[in-house]
């Protein structure tokens, strides 16, 4: 399932960069934007991990360098039945953490500094094992290229306002063109960006959820630690967020903002119904 939606959300993304080639283009606009999407297609395929690393400045670590964080992911993958992924970490006093990689043998966990002064041994326990339960669950290919997606449709988006800009006061049609350009960063770029995130759909966070819970053997713990990276998210911005790669992290980095596209359009369930859940969980066990 996760393939055909990878596949589709390609396929959104060429049928986009084709459509604003020809709008701004014809149809050489048109052929330029088909090369330029092929080749964008496979960079998400192949580099869109590197990519979001890169951005959020995760520098990878080894047993020597982190023993304990290294031992704790190796443990839970041995448990989870998963190849050792790389750790990283990234540099930032707000709580959180994501996983990515094209598959479980390309498997990356970042996690940020302070979580790790945040949280228990067990809650970040928790946490690792639900990071681990997307990479099993191979969650992480279609998360990583749908951020390079968000962020491309964002990247269009800048350039139609500036067409806009630039445009006005040529003429009838180039005023027209302007303003579609405008009307398309202002509503249709967010919207396509955010429903191509939903495209993953929720559901996927209740699931690692409920799998992590399992690998880590304590259910209760992974409620504690979304409770808290949840209450750090409401009133910290980690640094570099975006809404394009707010879906990859455990908690909505971007919970506090404010922004009502953000709010309206969560990427993440509510997590209370979360916490609910994996105390039921916990209760059942």
């Amino acid at each position: 399932m996760n393939n055909l939606k990878t596949t589709l959300l390609l396929a959104a993304l060429t049928g986009l960069l084709m459509a604003i080639g020809g709008l701004f283009g014809g149809r050489s606009g048109v052929g330029i934007m088909l090369i330029v999407s092929l080749a964008m297609n496979l960079g998400s395929y192949w580099f869109s991990d590197k990519l979001v690393l890169r951005m959020y400045k995760a520098r990878e670590i080894t047993a020597e360098q982190g023993p304990d964080l290294f031992k704790l992911v190796a443990n839970l993958a041995h448990r989870a039945n998963l190849p050792m992924p790389r750790v990283y970490v990234i540099d930032s006093d707000v709580p959180n953490a994501f996983a990515t990689g094209r598959s479980p043998q390309y498997g990356v966990v970042a996690v940020t500094t302070g979580i790790m002064k945040t949280l228990s041994y067990d809650e970040l326990s928790g946490v690792i094992a639900h990071e681990l339960a997307h990479i099993k669950n191979r969650d992480t290919l279609i998360s990583t290229v749908v951020a390079s997606i968000a962020g491309v449709i964002t990247w269009i988006a800048h350039m139609a306002q500036w067409s806009a800009i630039f445009g006005m006061g040529r003429s009838n049609e180039d005023d027209n063109g302007g303003l579609l350009g405008m009307l398309f960063t202002i509503v249709l770029a967010p919207i396509a960006a955010t429903l191509i995130q939903l495209g993953i759909s929720r559901s996927r966070e209740y699931m690692a959820d409920e799998i992590g819970g399992t690998i880590s053997n304590n259910p209760l713990a992974l409620a504690s630690a979304l409770e808290k990276i949840d209450y750090y998210a409401k009133h910290k911005v980690l640094p570099a967020s975006t809404p394009s790669t707010s879906h990859l992290f455990i908690i909505n980095p971007l919970s506090g903002t404010g922004q009502w596209m953000t709010n309206l359009f969560s990427t993440h369930p509510a997590t209370a119904e979360r916490v609910a859940r994996l105390r039921e969980q916990a209760r059942g066990r």
